[in-house]
């Protein structure tokens, strides 16, 4: 569990706690060994990258990523334990350039003297590339083994030499069965169960959110309620504030949230895209960011098989610009659940993609002289507009004029599917193609 039971910021391997004065339940509940950590069973389990890394005595520096309380702190400061190696914690927010010198200089004096170091550090993608690349050096001579702790998604946020340097490990949010393990630790650590009836208990789950640490000291406040008759999920919401929903706008959960809406869209479940759109707006999104991804969706995974569907978007952004929040965000979630049942196309975005890919190849071939216009003599001494067929006058209305480059072999840039309007689309299509060959057979 990152950071679930993280004392604070340190420089030194961390002192020994004493019973002396109040120690939060977080601490004194502090797993002693690696098999005491509650979830991460994926990375810290016998086949894990860990436990193999551990039973070969093979281990290498490491980025640990994952959201707040799921054990990042914890599992370095035993893994320290565990390789006897010295534990020295710093944050990137907190260390600047000298702090990080000294911490350098006393790794390289414990060498020297036979000990060696596990480096945490604590917010790794806080430091700019120059202080990344200063680890390198340390990290290659042996002087530290470091392990980093991050929320955001290291391809983004790491050097590529540094990640090239260390194996980044995927810790998950606790899930509720986590979380009621911890509980009932606790219970045990306290001597008393808590005063929740069995749906406020999973009340109390819910509002941890997958974070242990949130999850004790949640407990903690429980525990020290005196009352009488055990309290149901009201009660207990009552008591307690709920847990803002971990969300930052600008980092890794913003582009999660939204694939999420997107792909919901895509896959014609307006239960689902309701439900992210619910979460981003919650976490505090902003709805002209929504309302832009939204016509995007529409443009993108709709287009011409409900050609209305764009409408309906442009329509819910002006609706909110005019209603403004909370009332405005309706109209967002109206035009989420039309997108979500209408029919799906991307054809216009293939052909789109499919015709720029064509014109970088064929970028410098001139149109055929016979549609160019000749507003002067020489234009038309040249040839330009010699041929051309007026399609009005044609019959059908349609002259099956060739009007790529001349040498140019006919692409087929739009396959609209049988879906929605562009069943109707496709008629039309079919129906100038078979009058374009016969015309070039006449």
């Amino acid at each position: 569990m990152a950071d679930l039971f993280d004392s604070g910021p340190q420089n030194a391997a961390s002192p020994t706690p004493t019973d002396t004065g109040h120690r939060p339940l977080a601490d004194r509940l502090r797993p002693r060994s690696l098999a005491q950590v509650v979830g991460q069973t994926d990375v810290l389990g016998p086949d894990g990258p860990l436990g193999v890394m551990l039973a070969s005595g093979a281990l290498s520096s490491l980025v640990f990523w994952g959201p707040p309380g799921v054990g990042k702190t914890t599992i370095a400061r035993l893994l320290a334990q565990e390789t006897d190696l010295h534990f020295v914690q710093i944050s990137a927010i907190f260390t600047g350039v000298p702090d990080l010198r000294k911490v350098f200089d006393a790794a390289r004096h414990r060498r020297a003297n036979g000990q060696g170091t596990l480096l945490f550090v604590d917010e790794i993608h806080r430091f700019n590339k120059a202080q990344q690349d200063g680890f390198l050096p340390h990290m290659e001579d042996g002087t530290i083994l470091l392990v980093g702790a991050t929320t955001e998604n290291p391809s983004f946020e790491l050097n590529a030499a540094l990640l090239s340097r260390a194996q980044v490990l995927v810790l998950s949010r606790l899930d509720a069965d986590d979380l009621g393990r911890l509980i009932d630790r606790a219970e045990d650590e306290l001597g008393r169960t808590l005063p929740l009836t069995d749906a406020a208990r999973a009340s109390l789950v819910e509002m941890a959110d997958g974070d242990g640490r949130a999850m004790l000291n949640l407990v903690e406040q429980v525990a020290s309620w005196r009352v009488t008759d055990p309290l149901g999920p009201d009660a207990l919401v009552t008591r307690l504030m709920r847990r803002a929903a971990q969300y930052d706008k600008s980092g890794d959960a913003h582009y999660n949230l939204i694939s999420a809406l997107h792909k919901s869209v895509r896959g014609s479940d307006p239960d689902a895209a309701l439900y992210w759109l619910a979460r981003m707006l919650e976490g505090g999104e902003d709805p002209r960011y929504l309302a832009r991804r939204i016509t995007r969706m529409a443009i993108e995974d709709i287009g011409l098989a409900d050609p209305q569907a764009q409408r309906v978007c442009l329509d819910a952004w002006e609706t909110f610009e005019r209603l403004g929040s909370p009332e405005g965000e309706l109209a967002l979630a109206q035009s989420v659940i039309y997108l979500a049942l209408a029919p799906k196309s991307n054809a216009g975005y293939v052909a789109y993609k499919a015709s720029r890919k064509s014109a970088r190849k064929t970028g410098s071939n001139p149109p055929p002289k016979h549609i160019l216009n000749a507003p002067t003599s020489l234009m038309k001494d040249q040839g330009y507009g010699d041929g051309y067929a007026y399609d009005h006058d044609a019959e059908d209305g349609f002259s099956g004029q060739n009007y790529f480059p001349d040498g140019m072999a006919r692409p087929e840039f739009y396959a609209p599917p049988e879906r929605g309007f562009e069943r109707d689309l496709k008629k039309r299509l079919d129906y100038f193609g078979r009058l374009r060959a016969k015309r070039s057979g006449d």
